[in-house]
């Protein structure tokens, strides 16, 4: 079986495109951080680092799955 190469080309789009999202959601995070409750504030932040270390994990595991045919 070989690699996908469709699955590579979105995973390495994906790569590039991820740091961009992170500090696009970084930066509307801190603008209305403090207009929120802090229910709210811990929440935003807590769904934030999930999704990021989330999104991270299944690059990094996509890419490691992809290349070695896993």
């Amino acid at each position: 079986v070989l690699a996908s190469l469709p699955l590579q080309m979105m995973l390495y789009f994906n790569v590039y495109y991820f740091p961009v999202w992170c500090v696009a959601e970084g930066m509307m995070l801190q603008l209305k951080y403090d207009l929120l409750p802090w229910h709210y504030q811990f929440l935003l932040v807590t769904a934030f680092l999930i999704l990021s270390a989330a999104e991270g994990s299944r690059l990094y595991l996509g890419y490691v799955g992809n290349l070695q045919e896993r």
